[in-house]
């Protein structure tokens, strides 16, 4: 496993009115994040909130492409983001998820508590696959065909890229001491967005070659 440190490249907030920030996702222009009872999008250019969105959101968020996928308690809701309409809504696999990624028609829902990262359908919330973890799992990310998840534990979180058949842990970039992440998504190229929880920051850090 290659371990090294996390470099953080900017930062982002604390957003005026954002007491925590859970998921996020990219669309390719804004980051978007789960504050609890809105979901807001981020200018990552500028560093500043230009929408939000009244849908409860307190876990991962998701982007196919074209519409949002949020979890909020025992429901993953299907959003339109230039309207903010509920378009569809399937059950959050055991009532209970922290981070969430959309690869190839598929959500991946990881679970906090239970270690592991699950491969969800979409039209009906059906979990296709288990990948155990061992460790907490926040925010999940696909990019570049490598899955990557964020962890948070005992104080100390990372970003970490772990084989998506078995689940052993392939590289590791460790966050200074004190900064968590909640929430995981890359832009695509060369950086990942981490959700900061409830210092409500989001952070931007180099993805390893």
């Amino acid at each position: 496993m290659k371990r090294s440190n996390a470099e953080i490249v900017r930062e982002y907030g604390p957003l005026p009115g954002v007491a925590a920030v859970h998921g996020l996702t990219y669309d390719g222009r804004h980051v978007w994040f789960a504050s609890g009872e809105h979901l807001h999008a981020l200018d990552p250019a500028s560093g500043q909130a230009v929408r939000k969105l009244d849908v409860p959101a307190s876990a991962g968020t998701a982007f196919d492409g074209r519409c949002l996928y949020q979890i909020a308690g025992e429901h993953i809701r299907k959003v339109d983001p230039e309207s903010g309409k509920i378009l569809g809504t399937i059950p959050t696999p055991d009532g209970a998820a922290s981070g969430m990624a959309w690869a190839d028609g598929m959500l991946w829902v990881g679970q906090y508590q239970k270690r592991r990262i699950l491969q969800v359908d979409p039209a009906d919330g059906r979990v296709l696959r288990t990948l155990a973890c061992d460790r907490h799992v926040t925010g999940v990310s696909w990019v570049d065909g490598q899955l990557w998840h964020g962890t948070w534990e005992d104080g100390h979180s990372e970003i970490r890229r772990i084989d998506p058949q078995t689940g052993a842990v392939q590289a590791s970039l460790d966050m200074p001491e004190g900064l968590s992440v909640s929430g995981l998504e890359s832009d695509g190229a060369g950086l990942f967005y981490c959700g900061g929880g409830d210092s409500g920051k989001i952070r931007a850090v180099r993805r390893p070659e």
